[in-house]
């Protein structure tokens, strides 16, 4: 089973490229764009002039005047001239959503090699721009003044959490504190810091509450940043590393009234996940990693349900028993997550990916976790509306 066998294509991951994520003030969209972008073709061994197509994950939604970016990316060389670029957007999994069409371009036999970028420019806005802008993301709350925008949305669902399953606040410091340790190893990471469980579990001066119950720690920052990934249908020469092969993928989009979902059911990631695993023909136990997004810790909890390591309700086992820790039954976010590693929007789906091709490739340096083979990649839009699942595998 997989991608090559069901759909007859093989897809593979040959070269990428990343920046540092954080507060990137001497970098423009456009130069973050043209670096990842290059770091990605020449760790592919490809030329420029060999892409087939261009697909950049950007959100945007006014928190940056340029609104037609896509061919920023021909930027990296005249040889890209005239080569098909688009923007594509899906709220914060526009990275996930880029790299599918990517995918199906392969899959359509109208492309042989595409180039995907994944970027964002936030940090130089003010916090009522980006908060508006990240609002636009949510059917009752778009266009209008919110004081904690969307950690005031998870921190609904963190009150449904503890209305059906008891207190949480805990173990979403346990989440936290996992995820702020992992990001330490990450040289791209915005907070390579430890704090520690107790720093991550208390509210103080310096880790005050946003949105009752999440904690300042709970919550991902606003970050700068790009990722690239090229793709192929065959290995390519002079690449930097093997390939990784992509063995299965989904993508759901749920309603996006509130009225019409569970807020704890996350069904249209379940959907993804389950369509994502279907297609590579295998089971949980037969990963070796996922990267998830924690834009929110509450977040992570509930993915623990989603992708089952845990029955509905009782995912604070998976990071209270040790199974989601770096040398547990299926470590989570070796990366440090997006709430360690920064959540650019439109990198992050992209940036997921890489980082799981690294770990496939044993590149991933101080990340490294031996012996890696199967990574699952999980990248969602407001909250759980657009949901992308990837399986890759060591070739």
């Amino acid at each position: 089973m997989g991608v090559r066998d069901e759909l007859g294509t093989d897809v593979l991951l040959t070269g990428w490229g990343h920046s540092p994520f954080g507060k990137l003030a001497d970098e423009t969209l456009e130069l973050l764009i043209v670096a990842v972008a290059t770091e990605a073709l020449e760790n592919a061994g490809v030329e420029p002039g060999e892409v087939d197509e261009v697909y950049l994950g950007q959100f945007n939604a006014g928190m940056v005047p340029l609104a037609f970016p896509s061919s920023l990316v021909l930027q990296v060389s005249d040889a890209l001239a005239n080569t098909p670029a688009t923007r594509v957007e899906n709220a914060c999994a526009s990275g996930s959503a880029a790299f599918q069409q990517g995918v199906k371009a392969l899959l359509a036999g109208t492309a042989r090699t595409v180039l995907v970028v994944g970027a964002e420019k936030m940090t130089h806005a003010t916090a009522d721009v980006v908060g508006a802008a990240l609002l636009g993301a949510d059917y009752e709350l778009a266009g209008t003044p919110s004081s904690t925008g969307f950690a005031g949305i998870f921190a609904e669902v963190a009150r449904h959490y503890e209305k059906r399953h008891g207190p949480v606040g805990d173990t979403l410091g346990l989440i936290a504190a996992k995820n702020h340790r992992n990001g330490v190893r990450n040289p791209y990471a915005q907070l390579r810091k430890d704090l520690g469980v107790e720093f991550c579990q208390t509210v103080s001066d310096k880790n005050p509450v946003v949105a009752e119950p999440l904690r300042r720690t709970d919550c991902s920052p606003v970050s700068d940043g790009a990722a690239a990934v090229v793709l192929s249908t065959r290995p390519t020469a002079g690449a930097a590393t093997d390939p990784v092969r992509l063995a299965g993928f989904g993508h759901a989009n749920d309603f996006l009234p509130a009225a019409r979902r569970d807020p704890l059911e996350f069904a249209g990631s379940v959907a993804a996940w389950q369509r994502a695993m279907t297609m590579a023909g295998i089971g949980l136990d037969d990963l070796d990693l996922a990267e998830v997004h924690d834009c929110f810790t509450i977040a992570e909890l509930v993915l623990y349900e989603v992708m089952g390591l845990a029955p509905r309700g009782e995912g604070r086992r998976a990071i209270e028993e040790g199974w989601v820790q770096r040398d547990g039954r299926l470590p989570v976010n070796l990366s440090g997550g997006l709430k360690a590693k920064g959540h650019p929007v439109g990198a992050t789906g992209v940036s997921q990916h890489v980082l799981a091709a690294m770990q496939l490739t044993g590149t991933a340096g101080e990340m490294q976790l031996p012996g890696a083979r199967r990574a699952a990649v999980h990248n969602m839009g407001g909250l759980a509306v657009a949901n992308y699942v990837s399986v890759l595998e060591a070739v």
